[in-house]
């Protein structure tokens, strides 16, 4: 039993020195940046998870239309990726693993709901590229926060 207690220390040891270690990475304009791009970026992709299960019906008929397969199963399973990828950005909670969800997320959607290249009308093709763009705008973002390592500052710990 001693020595549980014993690792148990050490390990809580290591932990504070790797937390300081992290800080010290960070100036306060780095770290100011941070927190506010993970609040824009967290948010962005929590609300648009949100809205995946609030628009659900909606966007499990655009799915179809789309050709996804299993709409009904693709549209929650998407929304709960942004959710889980938002709240991990926001949080700094295993950050990695959140910015993996939300480029998977991307990856995977991108090609499929915003294929200008399929579209005939100029108009709507042109709206469909904008969106392709942006997205693999968001994807490189998305990249970028998976590189940061970790522990994030101000981050709440598990």
């Amino acid at each position: 039993m001693a020595e549980i207690a014993i690792l148990r220390r050490v390990r809580e040891s290591q932990e504070r020195e790797r937390r300081a270690q992290a800080r010290a990475r960070w100036n306060t304009g780095e770290t100011a940046a941070l927190v506010l791009g993970r609040a824009i970026m967290g948010g962005f992709f929590l609300y648009n998870g949100i809205n995946h299960f609030r628009n659900r019906a909606m966007l499990e008929g655009y799915s179809t239309m789309k050709g996804v397969p299993y709409p009904q199963v693709a549209v929650p399973a998407s929304g709960a990726m942004l959710v889980l990828g938002g709240l991990s950005l926001l949080a700094g909670m295993r950050p990695k693993l959140g910015a993996s969800l939300i480029g998977a997320f991307l990856a995977g959607v991108t090609p499929k709901m915003h294929d200008f290249w399929n579209v005939a009308d100029a108009q709507q093709r042109a709206g469909e590229q904008v969106n392709f763009t942006k997205n693999l705008g968001l994807l490189g973002a998305a990249l970028i926060a998976a590189a940061v390592p970790e522990p994030w500052p101000a981050s709440l710990t598990v």
